[in-house]
């Protein structure tokens, strides 16, 4: 049986396991976004709209962590902490999620962009290496492009942004994901869509499941699923694999042998490898990083390996 049958087999029993795990959340009290617990403190910009994130440790070089669709900044607390040690971490909600103002804003690739430049100005900070896990990725790579001088350097976590769809795909995808969908998932198959990002589903990740199903009967639920939704559409109408050439920055790539998600395995099956290494070809000043026994969210799942390759990129631009 090939590595690839194995995977499938794995995730295909593990999302039963987890279909079985029955409901333990359902009956916990709502929990509101401003409520969720990171385990940093949360600081908050002036202006409009309003980011929060979390600033912890000091250096020479600002690590600015973006997360990726439907998360947030607490999704790198398995790195901030090692992190911190040699650099400045500042790990932010997106405008539309976590703690961040939401509202009926243009969310997409050039709105993100823009305003993670304007929240680097307004912080003053300098010396910056971009680190966005998969669509934060596909952000950093926007950002690259349209305000190259905002950033110095870029790392890329197992980035969305790199694999084509066709129009076809691309229509069916977007229509996939809908408001009431995304409010209204239960909670097993919140469990079973969340293992699918990882090579081996830990109950130590729990905590995942319980923040999504309390955040469902939040107050501002309604405007999280509308950010997600036009999330997917963006990434979809906003691509960036034609302007993969055109990023300048010394950039890591960084991915788990075994993602789930890139690329989709419906619409464009293959392996890993060989979308990221095709990124890894576009980019002209790139490195390409692999790490084994990992998923989509490598940085949760191997946070010492990720940690590492992040460390030895910037301390010697090697792997």
């Amino acid at each position: 049986m090939t590595q690839i049958m194995k995977k499938l087999l794995l995730i295909s029993l593990t999302v039963f396991l987890m279909s079985c795990a029955g409901v333990r959340y359902a009956d916990k009290p709502a929990l509101e976004f401003q409520d969720i617990d990171y385990g940093f403190d949360v600081h908050f910009t002036k202006s409009e709209p309003r980011i929060a994130y979390i600033d912890e440790g000091s250096g020479d070089q600002t690590l600015l962590l973006v997360h990726g669709l439907a998360s947030n900044a607490g999704f790198w607390r398995y790195n901030i902490e090692a992190l911190s040690r040699e650099y400045r971490v500042i790990a932010l909600d997106l405008p539309g999620y976590g703690k961040s103002q939401k509202g009926d804003y243009p969310y997409g690739m050039h709105f993100w962009a823009e305003t993670i430049s304007g929240f680097i100005d307004e912080l003053g900070l300098e010396n910056v290496v971009y680190a966005g896990h998969s669509m934060g990725g596909q952000i950093g790579i926007t950002l690259s492009v349209e305000f190259p001088d905002s950033i110095d350097e870029l790392v890329l976590a197992a980035p969305a942004g790199v694999e084509s769809f066709s129009p076809g795909s691309a229509d069916w995808l977007a229509g996939v994901f809908t408001m009431e969908g995304v409010k209204r998932t239960p909670e097993p198959q919140i469990r079973s869509n969340l293992s699918i990002n990882f090579y081996r589903w830990d109950n130590e990740w729990e905590w995942m499941v319980e923040e999504r199903v309390r955040m469902a009967k939040a107050r501002e639920m309604d405007e999280f699923a509308y950010t997600v939704v036009n999330s997917v559409s963006a990434m979809l109408d906003e691509p960036t694999t034609h302007r993969l050439h055109h990023v300048a920055h010394p950039t890591l790539i960084v991915y788990g042998r075994y993602d789930g998600l890139i690329p989709n395995r419906y619409l464009n099956p293959g392996f890993p490898s060989d979308v990221f290494k095709k990124a890894h070809e576009a980019i002209p000043n790139s490195t390409l990083v692999e790490i084994d026994n990992a998923g989509h969210m490598l940085m949760i799942e191997k946070p010492e390996a990720f940690n590492t390759a992040i460390s030895s990129f910037l301390n010697s631009g090697q792997p």
